[in-house]
């Protein structure tokens, strides 16, 4: 006849915290937790020497299989806490699972309290295995016997938490999905007293998985009182032919910003490209020295009219300075500067920042400030921030002036006011060797690019597909060649864009910058990459998936990153090989 054991012991009470290794134990065997944690009991039967045991009716994986010790049938404690779902935690060196304290130095064993007789506990290996009956009697389980004695099943009931801890839940579409489907989430955790569910932490969550096998996803929550549910887990399998491979499940869900592979990328086909006129204004460039050591003139200029500005140095002065750009009317009669649009970075000292955060700024920017200065007045129409020495500023800033107004760009250790008379009596820094500076005669180059063969990519900054702008030093004469074409603004029209996918791969190394795109009447300023930053070419950073034919996109080389880049156009959705299922609901 079956032996029976019916034994209780006490719930745990509301607001003990305990670590629990059952649940992280059953994530390494590949277990899926909630679904028998949701029963009135959780039933294992189990085989002496046999490494798969039945949860439930369920074949699952024991690694470490029952044994038959000096008499006595052992499980490993370890595991069966993790395939019945009950908290084990360890305190002091000693484990506890239910009423039972295990002592695996000495090879001991207490059941509330009451020491228990000697082998009930051993080591087989780096396993700790327990009495059958006692762990039956720790758990309050039922142990039945069958006829022959190695095989055996307990039936324990799932333990009844902390009443004020939240509840984490979660399910997907199916159970089962094929290498590069979409999985489809919806999470919907609770707290018992209405409380604000505040933080959420998934473990092995991916939206798709590409490769065959079993997935274990975990969710914990966290509400607003700091308490912390128990871990909630789902076991996905994946097999089957493939729906997607990697490039085209992100052409159909990557968000913009997001990086997708493409090892490819490089042996696209270039776009065909077409210069048109468009605006014609200089560009003002001031990066050399890049690091001044003293206060003086950095670059110096005249001009009447719509300009473009950009400054990029940082502070190598031993004390702090400031970055000014102070215009001087040099008409006999009062002249109007506007800023019709500006971005700045500044105090920094992480190079990557000053481009991207400039531009963002910049595609924000709504301009309209208005200095008027009389015959021969001064007045700063740019003062950074007080930058502390290895301190960095960027500006791009776009100017109208009535009349002819000299341009100086200035740094000045703190407490130098910026006057006409102080940049007068101020030295002209020479340049460094190593950055340019100069007036060039286009801040702007309006290309149009139409689309047949896809993918194309449009190549910019790399000097040869993309010719560097020449200028002039007006400090010294000399001829400059702007090495990847920063502040240049490029007017992109791209027609036959319906139904594409623009990326953006970077090909010099890191990037961070941005870009604004208009489809129809779709305007959006796209921060590249969303997050960190991009740095390789078979990596490229998807940007929009046009809807209208035609696609405006406004792009700006930024300062502190690396050129050349490209731009490459792709289907959206391949209609051949990968690509035939689409799912449209996200939760």
């Amino acid at each position: 006849m079956p032996a029976k054991f019916r034994l209780s012991f006490p719930p745990v009470q509301p607001g003990v915290r305990r670590r629990s290794r059952a649940l992280l134990a059953a994530l390494a065997l590949g277990l899926s937790a909630p679904t028998a944690a949701a029963l009135g009991a959780v039933q294992l039967t189990v085989t002496t020497d046999q490494p798969l045991a039945y949860r439930n009716g369920v074949a699952t994986p024991y690694p470490a299989p029952p044994r038959l010790v000096n008499g006595k049938t052992m499980l490993p404690l370890r595991e069966t806490a993790a395939l019945l779902n009950q908290t084990l935690s360890e305190v002091g060196g000693q484990w506890q699972l239910g009423r039972l304290t295990v002592d695996p130095a000495r090879g001991s064993a207490f059941l509330a309290g009451a020491a228990q007789p000697q082998g009930n506990v051993a080591s087989v290996g780096s396993t700790l295995y327990v009495s059958v009956r006692l762990l039956a009697d720790a758990l309050n389980a039922t142990l039945s016997v069958e006829e022959g004695g190695r095989t055996l099943t307990l039936t324990a009931l799932r333990e009844g938490g902390n009443p004020l801890a939240p509840q984490a839940r979660f399910s997907t579409d199916k159970a089962t999905y094929a290498p590069g489907e979409r999985v489809v989430f919806t999470d919907y955790p609770f707290d018992p007293d209405g409380a604000d569910i505040v933080s959420r932490k998934w473990t092995g969550r991916q939206d798709v998985y590409f490769q065959p096998g079993n997935y274990t996803v975990t969710l914990q929550v966290t509400n607003s009182r700091g308490l912390q549910s128990a871990p909630f887990t789902r076991t996905l399998r994946v097999e089957g032919a493939p729906v997607d491979s990697p490039l085209s499940y992100a052409l159909k869900y990557a968000e913009p910003g997001d990086r997708f592979p493409d090892p490819a990328v490089l042996t696209y086909p270039v776009a065909p490209v077409q210069a048109v006129p468009g605006p014609s204004y200089p560009l003002l460039f001031s990066d050399s020295p890049e690091a001044p050591t003293q206060s003086g003139v950095l670059y110096q200029d005249s001009l009447a009219g719509r300009a473009r500005l950009l400054a990029y140095h940082l502070n190598a002065l031993s004390k702090p300075a400031r970055l000014y750009v102070l215009a001087r009317n040099l008409e006999a009669r009062p002249v109007e500067v506007r800023t019709e649009r500006s971005g700045e970075t500044a105090p920094t000292r992480i190079e990557g920042l000053l481009g991207q955060v400039t531009l963002l700024d910049y595609f924000a920017s709504a301009g309209g400030a208005v200095l008027n200065l009389a015959p021969g007045q001064s007045a700063a129409v740019y003062a950074s921030p007080t930058l502390n020495p290895g301190s960095g500023v960027n500006l791009m800033q776009d100017l109208m002036a009535s009349g002819r107004v000299e341009l100086t760009f200035l740094m000045l250790e703190e407490g130098l006011p910026p006057t006409a008379q102080v940049a007068q009596q101020l030295p002209y820094l020479p340049m460094d060797g190593k950055h340019q500076r100069g007036t060039f005669p286009n801040a702007v180059r309006s290309l149009r690019v139409n689309l047949g063969s896809l993918p194309a990519r449009l190549v910019i900054g790399d000097g040869q597909l993309d010719p560097a702008m020449t200028g002039v030093d007006r400090l010294t004469g000399l001829p400059q060649r702007l090495v990847g074409n920063y502040g240049v603004l490029y007017d992109l029209e791209v027609t036959g864009a319906a139904g594409t996918a623009v990326a953006f791969s970077p090909r010099g190394g890191l990037y961070r910058g941005a870009m604004q795109v208009q489809d129809g009447p779709i305007e959006q300023t796209i921060k590249l990459p969303r997050t960190g930053n991009a740095l390789t070419p078979d990596q490229p950073v998807l940007l929009w998936r046009a809807q209208s034919d035609r696609l405006n996109i406004d792009f700006v080389p930024a300062s502190g990153s690396n050129l050349p880049v490209s731009l490459v156009f792709y289907r959206a959705r391949p209609q051949t090989g990968f690509g035939g299922l689409y799912k449209t609901y996200q939760p």
